[in-house]
């Protein structure tokens, strides 16, 4: 182990090539997203193609969204390979290298596979272990930069934005592309998106790579003493559960979509306009939290989000017809966007040393656990009253959103009492600490 605190802090604090390291990661960002399997795209294209080709009913759409959704449950295990493991000797970039152009081919088998149940879930689980990989060695990657040059706030709005573009555009299009383009046409433009990760692979930015992986916050140990390291850690609980808990909307997902289509009669395509708006919306607050978060200490964005959040979701119950969806999917994105930028942000800042993959998979595989959970508690609560289970997904949601506060109490305090860019050597000293102790 070399250096100090203090003299750690200032390494990270010079360079000056934030602007470089925002074009890498915006860039990487939205080619992530646009191929991400779990995406808004594969996820309303698939479901469609579920429900108007295969004649599947609501909880058969929510099964297959839970079972193929499996690899990214133990989205940690991905992490830990990506920590542990340095493919073709060049770490994040041989992880794009590879396996985003092995997600790509899994995508070229489904188009060229007769439509059915079992090939469509077979792929879909394929494809989205296969992407495991390379959303590890890019997240990891991306947090570990950040928690080096202490730019944790900033690239959770620059992740948050680049995220929210892929996801407004996929789901925009999401229903044009299921009444336009067949199947195949689908799978062929996702397999494409994924090779084209591979191709961004060679880019190495000097902002971004120049002695990365040498610097303290890089340094790991060997599998067991890395897995003993994470469960110590206490930061991370506090990160996972807000989280978990943040993404758990019973109401958002299958209910929302059956309550608009099939409740009140609405096209397809008010579903994914709703859903395009929703998502476009977060964007306003997000560059909020970008100009806040270097002004505020984190501590206090995380209350103030989490309040503005609770209500999120009670606008959908004035929901009665396409233009009131696409109205009203504003205010919940507005509501939404301080919040899941400074739940992103907690997470980064958490993670512990040489393990970002390991957590921000973690976090990752929780998100989309949540997702499918809460979809399949949603639906459940759906069929339970022809009449008002909307309305019970929405107090469900609500009460949700609101058992987040007391879970703010656990969060360290020494980890969110400072502002982006703001060094604590409290925090620097606890994590030489924690790698000289396993050297």
């Amino acid at each position: 182990m070399q250096g100090s605190p203090t003299g750690t802090l200032r390494e990270v604090n010079s360079g000056g090539h934030e602007t470089q390291i925002f074009t890498y990661f915006g860039a990487l960002t939205l080619l992530i997203y646009f191929a991400n399997p779990s995406g808004y795209l594969v996820d309303i294209a698939t479901s469609f193609m579920l429900k108007n080709q295969l004649h599947a009913t609501a909880d058969q759409v929510s099964n297959f969204r839970l079972i193929s959704a499996v690899p990214v449950f133990v989205a940690f295990i991905f992490g830990m390979v990506r920590d542990q493991w340095n493919p073709f000797g060049l770490r994040d970039r041989g992880y794009f290298l590879l396996f985003a152009p092995l997600t790509g081919a899994v995508f070229v088998w489904l188009a060229f596979s007769k439509l059915q149940l079992s090939s469509l879930t077979i792929g879909i689980i394929a494809a989205m272990a296969m992407f495991r990989f390379t959303m590890s060695a890019y997240q990891g990657l991306m947090s570990l930069v950040a928690q080096e040059k202490l730019l944790s706030g900033r690239i959770s709005t620059l992740w948050n934005i680049g995220l929210s573009i892929p996801t407004l555009l996929a789901a925009y299009t999401s229903g044009w592309v299921t009444e336009h383009l067949k199947p195949f046409q689908i799978f062929l433009l996702m397999g494409g998106l994924c090779f084209a990760i591979g191709v961004f692979g060679i880019w190495k930015s000097s902002a971004v790579f120049k002695g990365v992986y040498s610097r303290p916050r890089a340094q790991g140990s060997d599998l067991i003493n890395d897995l003993k390291r994470l469960v110590r850690h206490k930061a991370i609980y506090g990160a996972m559960l807000i989280n978990f808990l943040w993404n758990f909307a019973p109401g958002a997902n299958t209910p929302l979509q059956f309550y608009l289509t099939n409740q009140l009669h609405l096209p397809d395509s008010a579903y994914a306009n709703y859903n395009a708006i929703f998502a476009g919306s977060f964007i306003p607050t997000f560059i909020l939290y970008g100009f806040l978060c270097k002004r505020v200490p984190q501590s206090k964005l995380l209350l103030w989000g989490t309040i503005i959040g609770i209500p999120q979701m009670i606008p959908l119950l004035f929901v009665h017809s396409a233009l009131a969806a696409e109205l009203m999917a504003i205010p919940i994105g507005l509501m939404g966007g301080v919040a899941s930028a400074a739940f992103f942000d907690l997470s980064i800042r958490s993670c512990p040393p040489g393990l970002q993959g390991t957590m921000m998979m973690l976090v990752d595989g929780l998100l989309v656990l949540s997702a499918r959970g809460g979809d399949r508690l949603g639906t459940f609560i759906y069929d339970m009253s022809k009449v008002n289970g909307f309305l019970y997904c929405v107090i469900a949601t609500t009460v949700v959103y609101a058992l987040i506060l007391p879970l703010l109490l656990i969060v360290p305090k020494n980890l969110i009492s400072t502002k982006d860019g703001e060094a604590s050597l409290e925090l620097e000293s606890e994590v030489l600490r924690e790698i000289a102790a396993t050297s």
